[in-house]
């Protein structure tokens, strides 16, 4: 095991056994908030140790096996290499555990998201490819059984869209569509292309989480201008009579968000503020990231709207996502919303690269 990692557990063992201790003291159980920090670290703790503990048991296995192995009885030293064979690979998989309980979480990861997408360059086509890209997160949402609502939306001349800004509600949407931001490319023959020449067009995805606590982002009334318009789109009479729809500017800023999806003006509102507060905070995050840029090379992307991450190209029924150099020839079922072949080996990288920014790789090590 590289000795970093092990140095990093032993001191998470002490860590347990001190809050165990703690938690069992009276005067930290007679003041709550301090008992329930302690629990909260506690449990979050607890899987780590658990495991470090299995793994010392099956080292301890292996190195009794490797005596018996070297044994000169011949029963014994075949039984012993036999034992060898079967512990090696489990101490693998253990210590890969290990590596992986000890990434930080992302708090977000388990929060809703926010998921924009616009037409970028390739005019009607664009918005027709804006439009199968939110019908492959709709169907990959729906497989998932997360909750998607449009909040806005611009309907593209010839179909698609020209922007279209949804709400996904469901368990752990962010952490799993976290590396969708981006500039998507989709190369094929458009349906008003006569001479059946390819086309590139582009689109960018953005992928905010909402926020859970609205004190995270405190946004003052002196710097919010509220504006009420009457909707538009389908919703029969009361649509077209009421004010209804919503536009906040946050005037520091210049961030514009709208809402026209609830009926309710209160509720729209609240779902504008959701979402402005996702975008001031991702704005914040964004700043934070550029300063750490050079200091922390990111394996999967840092999620730059203006970054290519991904191609779609039809005629060779293929997916290539730039960011980790792959290629998949199953352009139908990405597109019906089949992405956990991509998805899963997005964040296998990401936790690849945070692993060697902790230095806990076994590169790094004995």
């Amino acid at each position: 095991m590289n000795s970093s990692l092990e140095v990093k557990l032993e001191q998470l063992k002490d860590r347990y056994h001190e809050l165990a201790a703690l938690m069992s003291d009276a005067d930290v159980i007679a003041e709550q908030n301090l008992f329930r920090a302690y629990s909260q670290e506690y449990a979050e703790i607890e899987p780590v140790v658990l495991c470090y503990r299995l793994y010392q048991g099956k080292s301890a296995e292996l190195d009794e096996a490797s005596q018996l192995s070297e044994d000169k009885d011949p029963e014994i030293r075949d039984m012993g290499i036999e034992e060898v064979q079967s512990l090696q690979p489990e101490l693998q998989d253990l210590e890969q555990q290990l590596q992986r309980l000890l990434i930080p979480k992302d708090p977000n990861d388990t929060n809703n998201v926010f998921i924009e997408i616009r037409a970028g360059t390739g005019g009607d086509e664009a918005a027709i490819f804006a439009g199968d890209l939110f019908r492959m997160y709709h169907r990959y949402a729906e497989s998932n059984k997360w909750k998607v609502e449009i909040l806005n939306e611009r309907l593209g001349e010839h179909g698609g869209y020209k922007e279209v800004i949804a709400r996904i509600e469901g368990r752990d949407v962010y952490g799993k569509l976290k590396f969708e931001s981006g500039a998507h490319r989709v190369q094929r023959v458009p349906q008003t292309e006569s001479q059946g020449r390819i086309h590139t067009s582009a689109c960018t995805v953005a992928i905010l989480p909402e926020i859970e606590n609205i004190n995270e982002v405190e946004i003052s009334k002196a710097d919010l201008r509220v504006d009420t318009y009457r909707a538009s789109g389908a919703g029969g009479q009361h649509v077209n009579k009421t004010d209804s729809a919503v536009r906040l500017t946050h005037l520091p800023t210049g961030i514009v968000v709208e809402c026209q999806d609830e009926r309710s003006q209160h509720k729209n509102k609240a779902r504008a503020m959701s979402l402005l507060q996702s975008k001031l905070l991702d704005q914040a995050q964004q700043q934070q990231a550029s300063e750490t840029a050079e200091t922390r090379r990111n394996l999967v992307g840092s999620g730059d709207r203006s970054e290519k991450i991904r191609t779609y190209n039809f005629p060779d029924g293929r997916v290539t996502d730039h960011r980790i150099n792959v290629t998949l020839h199953r352009l139908a079922q990405t597109m019906t919303g089949d992405l956990e072949p991509i998805i899963d080996q997005l964040i296998s990288e990401h936790q690849a690269d945070q692993l060697r920014f902790l230095g806990l790789d076994s590169e790094n090590g004995a």
